[in-house]
C-alpha cells in the first residue's frame, strides 16, 4: 500500500497535520520536527499524491506540451530548453503529438485539459485559432510557439521567420549564387514567414523571382526526407540552381541527397542552406550551413511565459518574444564568391 501523510505521522508520533505542514513547506514547524518528518517521509518511501492536491489547491504543477512531431530534431531541442526551466520552477511537463494533425491536437487539448493541468504549450498544426479562442474565453492559459496565426493576438514565442529566410538567401547570394531556389514548407507563419524572406532577398539585390525555382509546400517533420528529395530532382530536371535554401534542416538533408546522387557537388555545383541547426548539421558527410532558431531558448522563453500567465492575477496584454536568427555557415555553402 502507498505511504500516506498519517504512517509518517504514527511512525513519529506527531500529528498528521504537524506532517502535512512540512510536506506543504509551511514555516510554522520547527526545524528540528521539520527535519525529522523530511527524514521518514523519505526513509517510508513517501510520494504526494499530486491528483489529491490538486483538488485541494486548484494547482496541478504541471503544463501541457503539444507539437506536431516527437521526431524532429528542433521540436526534441525546444523540448528541452522548455523541460529545464519548468523543473527549476517546480513544474512537471506533459508531452503529447498532434502529428500534423488538427483532430488529433485538438483531442490532445482537451486530454491534458483533464488531466487539469495548469497551463498549455503549443506549436499549432491547425490553420483557425478557433480552439484557443475558445481556451481564451475559458479563462486557460496557453503560449503558442513557433507557429501563430496571423490576426490573432495571443502570446507567442518564436523566430523571425522572414528574416530566416533573407539571411539565408542574402547567404547564397554572398557566396555566388545568382541561380537560387526554394524548397518550401507547409503554408504555416513558419513557411510563409520564410518564403516572404527569400523573396525580400531576391529583390533587395536586383534579382529576378522565378517561381520555377519554387517547390510546393513541403510536410517534411524529420521522419521522412524523401518529398524534399523529389522536390530536388524536379528542380534538377531543368535549369539546375546554383543555390538552394531549404525551408528546415531535414529538407535540406533530402535535397542534399537527390544532388549528390546527380553526380553534382555540393557547394562548387549547387550551394545548400536548412534551418533549425539541429545536431547532425555538422556531422554529415557534407556539413550543412542553417541558420539557427535558437531551439533551446525558445522552449526556455515560453516556460518562463507559460509560468507568469499560471501565477498572474489578473489577464495581460498578450506578450510576442521573437527571437533573432542566425547564420551557422558550413561545407555546404563554403564556394567562393
Amino acid at each position: 500500500m502507498p505511504v500516506i501523510l498519517k504512517d509518517i505521522a504514527r511512525a513519529l508520533n506527531v500529528s498528521v497535520i504537524t506532517v502535512s505542514k512540512v510536506m506543504r513547506d509551511q514555516p510554522d514547524v520547527a526545524a528540528e520536527t521539520r527535519k525529522r518528518v523530511l527524514a521518514k517521509a523519505q526513509e517510508l518511501g513517501y510520494r504526494p499524491n499530486l491528483t489529491a492536491r490538486s483538488l485541494v489547491t486548484g494547482k496541478s504543477s504541471q503544463v501541457g506540451v503539444i507539437v506536431p512531431t516527437l521526431l524532429h530534431p528542433f521540436f526534441a531541442e525546444v523540448l528541452e530548453g522548455l523541460s529545464s526551466a519548468m523543473k527549476q520552477a517546480g513544474y512537471a511537463v506533459m508531452i503529447s503529438s498532434s502529428m500534423e494533425d488538427p483532430a488529433v491536437e485538438e483531442a490532445a487539448i482537451e486530454q491534458l485539459l483533464g488531466h487539469r493541468m495548469d497551463g498549455l504549450i503549443v506549436a499549432s498544426c491547425s490553420f483557425s485559432p478557433t480552439k484557443f479562442k475558445q481556451l481564451r474565453e475559458q479563462g486557460i492559459p496557453f503560449v503558442l510557439i513557433d507557429r501563430f496565426f496571423p490576426g490573432f493576438r495571443t502570446d507567442f514565442v518564436g523566430v523571425d521567420d522572414r528574416a530566416v529566410g533573407r539571411i539565408a538567401t542574402e547567404h547564397l547570394i554572398a557566396m555566388g549564387c545568382r541561380r537560387i531556389a526554394h524548397i518550401r514548407g507547409l503554408p504555416f507563419t513558419t513557411g510563409v514567414g520564410r518564403f516572404e524572406g527569400y523573396r525580400l532577398a531576391l529583390e533587395k539585390h536586383g534579382m529576378k523571382f522565378d517561381p520555377d525555382l519554387v517547390s510546393p509546400y513541403m510536410n517534411i517533420d524529420g521522419r521522412d526526407w524523401q518529398e524534399s528529395l523529389l522536390a530536388m530532382r524536379t528542380l534538377l530536371a531543368g535549369k539546375p540552381p546554383d543555390g538552394v535554401f531549404c525551408y528546415n534542416d531535414p529538407t535540406a538533408v533530402g535535397a542534399m541527397s537527390a544532388i549528390l546522387a546527380a553526380g553534382l557537388r555540393i557547394p562548387e555545383d549547387i550551394a545548400v542552406i536548412g534551418c533549425g541547426n539541429v545536431h547532425y548539421d555538422a556531422s554529415l558527410r557534407v556539413p550543412l550551413s542553417s541558420i539557427d532558431q535558437r531551439s533551446a531558448v525558445m522552449g526556455e522563453q515560453a516556460a518562463k511565459l507559460a509560468l507568469s500567465l499560471i501565477g498572474a492575477k489578473a489577464s495581460a496584454k498578450p506578450k510576442s518574444i521573437i527571437l533573432e536568427p542566425k547564420l551557422v555557415p558550413r561545407a555546404s555553402t563554403a564556394r567562393r564568391p
